[in-house]
């Protein structure tokens, strides 16, 4: 595998394809009235670790990217919706018998750095594994929002038979109705024996839809002249960043670990990560970055402990202060504007070459699945991705 030494950067989570039946659903579906509070979107994805399940974990430490980017493309009339995504786990032996196996990495969260890094701590190893009880246990546990206006979903992803567990399929789809959630099914092997085993559940449990996936495919890396482009605006990206507080050089640090993985991953990934860091209103960091703190709140810089800052920024005034944020700000939205035309120009660069080598890959994975569904589903709640 290739790895990129100049920078640092990532890959995004994806999938596609409905069946008929819920692509139907989905075109008919009322479209729910906005609110005027800020709509949300938000993601619980629930992924089998058992022994066959090492193909499912790699592509979606890849698919993260994807979905943050095709998320940053999002539009409601009162702008971008807020994005939070959640991850679980299932079928580990080593997890509590009593809750089923299942085990929550990561709440409903926007610290992207974190949930890659979870990501990549992911293993498997034989296990039960009981997709009614992870349900349940998401449902039950995260904060899922009240409003009825906001994209609420959940993507299970496994194999083995759907109605395992003592807790049934049935009472968790319930649940998920009472709540505005929409559950979506990923069958890893052969469609057909997805429903032997129960996986297409389809408009019995919110209105989502079943697809299946080859979990072993890898993703296809093709070489472009903007890669090395690409690799250098992420470098210059990483400089905009000035953290604060007690953990800023912690997070500051993960950010280019995460980075490192992603690219050490696969050249493609790591690119993927480049491009989803370009959307702003996805990947924020106001926890630990001045930038993206003062941008949500503009007297910031006010009120920040200095003695949090780097060492080249704790004994600036606090107006010498606001002009380094504003010009590192504005640094930042050049690069992220530049990244996201490269990686345009990228894109098309692949396509051509795809179709030009008659090589077009329709092999169903886990990006291409993810990507195809949250396009279609968030049209009921009048968001739209172009």
């Amino acid at each position: 595998m290739k790895i990129l030494s100049a920078a640092v950067a990532a890959s995004i989570f994806g999938i596609a394809a409905f069946t008929p039946t819920s692509q139907k659903q989905a075109t008919q579906a009322k479209a729910i009235p906005i609110s005027p509070a800020e709509q949300k979107i938000q993601v619980a994805i629930l992924l089998d670790v058992s022994n066959s399940m090492d193909g499912l974990i790699e592509q979606a430490k890849a698919q993260l990217w994807n979905m943050v980017t095709v998320l940053g493309k999002a539009k409601c009339p009162n702008g971008n919706p807020k994005i939070e995504i959640a991850l679980y786990e299932y079928g580990r032996p080593s997890n509590d018998p009593k809750a089923g196996y299942v085990k929550r990495i990561s709440g409903f969260t926007s610290d992207l750095d974190q949930l890659s890094q979870d990501l990549f701590k992911l293993t498997t190893n034989g296990g039960d594994e009981y997709c009614g009880w992870v349900i349940h246990t998401s449902l039950d546990e995260l904060k899922w929002d009240s409003a009825s206006s906001n994209y609420k979903v959940i993507f299970i992803a496994g194999n083995e038979d759907f109605l395992q567990g003592t807790v049934r399929y049935s009472q968790s789809c319930d649940e998920a109705k009472r709540k505005g959630v929409i559950v979506n099914t990923i069958y890893c092997g052969d469609r057909m024996q997805g429903i032997r085993e129960h996986w297409n559940l389809g408009g019995e449990c919110g209105d989502g839809s079943f697809t299946n996936i080859n979990q072993d495919a890898r993703i296809e890396d093709i070489p472009t002249p903007y890669d090395s482009t690409l690799v250098t605006l992420n470098y210059k990206l990483n400089g905009t960043y000035l953290w604060y507080g007690n953990f800023g050089a912690a997070n500051y640090s993960k950010q280019a670990s995460a980075d490192k993985a992603n690219f050490s991953a696969n050249q493609s990934q790591g690119i993927k990560r480049t491009k989803a860091k370009a959307y702003a209103n996805v990947y924020s960091n106001s926890s630990w970055d001045l930038i993206d703190a003062n941008y949500a709140d503009s007297n910031f810089y006010k009120t920040v402990d200095m003695k949090t800052l780097p060492d080249s920024l704790k004994n600036k005034t606090r107006e010498e202060l606001k002009q380094i944020v504003e010009t590192k700000n504005k640094e930042r939205t050049v690069i992220q504007k530049q990244i996201l035309t490269v990686g345009s120009q990228r894109e098309n660069y692949i396509a051509a070459a795809k179709t030009k080598a008659a090589s077009t890959n329709n092999t169903q994975t886990l990006e291409s699945e993810v990507e195809k569904i949250i396009k279609t589903q968030v049209q009921r709640f009048n968001m739209k991705i172009d």
